[in-house]
């Protein structure tokens, strides 16, 4: 017997008996006819009114055997025949569908979405079709070429859809360090949306992407790709100068000229060409703007090399980061929140909010920003985490309770050398049941505290010192992590902002309460600020949740086309790339 997939066995009497119903009509009432008086055979084979055509589990099952590249897909496969009680799916009338040139081409082009067309065509379905061309309306192998080419395509579509759709690499696997909500789409669906069989609001039609924020960067690559094949860009050598400034004449502003004016041609010869000059000083500004780095219009150091960085590099880059997108949820929100998200990019050191202006849960791809801020993210060795969640409550002159990781490793070596630090930092020592009991540092053995057997709660009181600020933002995760204020304002205007323990600081935090409890009247500004400095901590709970995303991208394209690159800074790109390219 077949070892048979939960989905053969649910639908396999049914496509049996439909698939054998079809051939006992051909092959015993040869000389049957019609009201019109064609035979059932050429009403199959060319006549107007056609049973659709049918395979079966067996035919399925048989060619997932052959074909171990296909192997991934079986579930999706018998999810898809099974649904339509195994109808084929590509042919109408023995024709096949106009969406099977549009799925050819879109495998064809696969390059473009920085996927490699030959993972696709495990099967040369260029010469199925052709054989199928060739095939007379009675020739009795048209209807095994039939199946043999819809089960093909459609275990194609599921290899290609699966890498460009869900990516290419597992956001799971747990050297990628991504935890954001699942994109969970249904292919199967998707496949039948392609096939005119549902309605959808997505673009599955014209097989394209989900994300505005994946096609602006596919733009780019197409862009990069096309310097890369014209020889890329020069790479730039200061000899024995350490910087290059407004003002300098040197043989090397001609390389930089020609870096930062890639579609241009510089004439070399003209002797203002290698005259650093206000012009191009903007130009070096406006791309240390789109590197995260000061705007100081001065060539050297890490502006140099961000400036020689090889196209390949990029493009490289461009590419991981495009299949960051496709892991990214097809719905930003959930239909039953707010249609406005949160999103933290950690690279970026920057929060931005969105909303959908017409609040329509089906329009995707409308959000638009209506604010942004600095933030302040972990240091590497107490890296921000990658997740998505959804905000709840908004917590005003807030306690810092500190983890036990911090506790052991930080407060345990001042405890030793100064006992009455705690107190110094306005913190206290309580119990973890709910009285949150005080208890007296100098009882604990603070020698022998390590962080798994520390079991009472070191917490920092409500105030101006408090490491959080005067206000925090939860949406309780595993991680602990949170949006919070800082009294450190000063660190927002470091270009590189890897500060904290992990949780992010927000720069603008009255704002963003102000945003987040919008519409309810007894929360205006006033009572905000008087209430994040009154000294009891206060919990206002949201009416309606807020999705927030923590991710990491290194390189986007903003609504202006413009493209930014940031630093990897805690090597997640490096992991990425092995697994992307491995």
């Amino acid at each position: 017997m077949l070892n048979m997939n939960p989905y053969t066995t649910k639908y396999l009497a049914a496509s049996m008996i439909a698939f054998m119903g079809l051939f006992s009509t051909v092959s015993c009432n040869q000389s049957s006819s019609g009201e019109d008086g064609q035979s059932i055979t050429d009403n199959l084979f060319g006549g107007k009114e056609l049973p659709q055509a049918t395979t079966d589990s067996a035919f399925v099952k048989n060619f997932l055997k052959q074909k171990p590249e296909f192997k991934k897909q079986e579930e999706l496969m018998f999810m898809f025949y099974g649904d339509r009680d195994y109808k084929l799916g590509w042919f109408r009338d023995n024709e096949l569908v106009p969406e099977t040139e549009k799925f050819l081409a879109a495998m064809d082009n696969a390059t473009k979405e920085g996927l490699d067309p030959k993972n696709y065509k495990v099967v040369d379905l260029n010469k199925l079709l052709e054989q199928y061309k060739k095939t007379e309306s009675s020739d009795s192998t048209r209807l095994k070429l039939q199946q043999e080419i819809d089960v093909a395509l459609t275990a194609s579509y599921f290899n290609y859809a699966s890498d460009f759709y869900r990516g290419r690499v597992n956001p799971e696997d747990e050297k990628v360090t991504w935890d954001v909500k699942k994109n969970k789409i249904k292919l199967h669906k998707a496949l039948q949306t392609i096939l005119k069989e549902r309605e959808s609001t997505y673009p599955y039609y014209e097989f394209e992407a989900l994300h505005a924020g994946y096609t602006r960067l596919r733009d780019k690559l197409q862009v990069y790709r096309a310097l890369q094949e014209a020889g890329g860009w020069p790479k730039i050598d200061l000899g024995n100068r350490k910087v290059l400034k407004e003002g300098d004449t040197a043989v090397a502003v001609l390389a930089l000229r020609k870096r930062l004016n890639t579609d241009q041609k510089i004439n070399t010869a003209d002797p203002k060409m290698r005259t650093y000059d206000a012009k191009l000083a903007k130009q070096v500004k406006h791309f240390q703007m789109l590197n995260g780095m000061a705007e100081d219009g001065v060539v050297g150091g890490n502006t140099l090399a961000k400036l020689n960085i090889p196209v390949e590099d990029r493009i490289r880059q461009i590419m991981i980061n495009m299949e960051r997108w496709r892991w990214i949820p097809k719905r930003m929100v959930p239909k039953n929140l707010e249609q406005k998200y949160i999103w933290v990019n950690i690279p970026e050191y920057k929060m931005h909010i969105y909303e959908d202006p017409n609040g329509d849960p089906d329009a995707e791809r409308q959000y638009k920003q209506v604010m942004d801020m600095r933030v302040i993210v972990g240091k590497t060795m107490h890296s921000t985490p990658i997740f998505s969640d959804k905000l709840e409550y908004v917590v005003m002159a807030p306690f810092w309770n500190v983890p036990n990781t911090i506790v052991a490793a930080e407060i345990k070596p001042h405890m030793l050398s100064n006992p009455g630090w705690l107190a110094s930092q306005n913190m206290e020592v309580v119990t973890r049941d709910k009285a949150r009991s005080p208890v007296s540092p100098s009882s604990i053995d603070w020698g022998n505290v390590t962080e798994s057997n520390f079991s009472y709660l070191v917490r920092q009181k409500p105030g101006q010192k408090n490491s959080l600020g005067t206000i925090k933002f939860l949406f309780p995760n595993e991680y602990a992590v949170y949006l919070h204020d800082t009294p450190a304002d000063a660190l927002f205007n470091q270009t590189s902002r890897d500060f904290s323990h992990g949780c992010v600081r927000v720069e603008y935090p009255v704002e963003l309460a102000k945003y987040l409890l919008k519409g309810q009247s007894d929360w205006n500004e006033s009572r905000i600020r008087s209430t994040m400095n009154g000294g009891d901590e206060t919990w206002v709970t949201l009416p309606n949740k807020v999705q927030v995303y923590i991710v990491y991208f290194t390189s986007w394209v903003d609504e202006d086309g413009e493209i930014h690159f940031r630093d990897d800074i805690y090597g997640h790109d490096k992991e990425l790339e092995k697994e992307y390219f491995g």
